[in-house]
């Protein structure tokens, strides 16, 4: 995440650790860092207020915002170049509102890049208008950008038992599973003998499975 409290000590430990490192957009929590402009900081507030507004938010398109929209998204793509010395290869965003109706439909992010889709559901997991709309977002993502084959919540999967067909998934398909070590069950888990040996058998014998905080 870019202009926040912690965003440069995080570059710098990234870098020295030569991790891979993609741009959490953020559309939805205000800014903490100190080196943000004031009309920078003033765009954003107007966004956040607009997405937190409503659940339904994601889905409406702000034509009063579509200004503060690109230059919130350009400035923070900007800030990672600035920070990483090199553009994102990956884009995702913090609770998914890069998926929001005014990047998508301005094509705000830029074209070529990997990007997040939407949550991968088990038939009956949601109605069927939510799945549909879904389903159209995935495909317009296609069409301009990269995207994994299927997106799952390791939360999730451990809840509702379903992890062995995640993996079943990426002996012939590319996932990612979306973790926040942070919390106690995914931290042991991630950190167990089961979690290594699963994922060594899909790299020797599958595509791909790839673990997203």
């Amino acid at each position: 995440m870019m202009f926040m409290e912690d965003s440069e000590r995080a570059a710098r430990t990234a870098l020295d650790l030569g991790i891979d490192v993609g741009l959490h957009l953020n559309l939805s929590q205000s800014f903490t860092g100190l080196r943000v402009s004031e009309p920078l900081r003033r765009s954003h507030d107007r966004i956040v207020g607009f997405l937190r507004a409503t659940k339904y938010a994601l889905v409406l398109y702000n034509p009063f915002l579509r200004r503060q929209f690109r230059q919130v998204v350009d400035a923070q793509i900007e800030e990672f170049a600035r920070l990483y010395g090199k553009s994102p290869a990956y884009i995702d965003g913090h609770h998914h509102q890069h998926l929001c109706a005014n990047v998508l439909f301005d094509g705000i992010i830029p074209r070529g890049r990997r990007v997040r889709r939407n949550f991968t559901f088990w038939p009956g997991e949601k109605s069927a208008l939510n799945r549909w709309y879904r389903r159209r977002v995935d495909g317009m993502l296609a069409r301009d950008y990269s995207l994994v084959d299927y997106f799952f919540s390791l939360e999730e999967c451990l809840g509702n038992g379903r992890l062995s067909r995640v993996f079943h998934l990426a002996e012939t398909a590319t996932v990612e599973l979306m973790t926040h070590p942070v919390n106690a069950s995914e931290f042991e888990y991630l950190m167990s003998d089961a979690y290594f040996d699963r994922v060594r058998r899909v790299g020797a014998d599958g595509r791909r499975v790839r673990s997203a905080s």
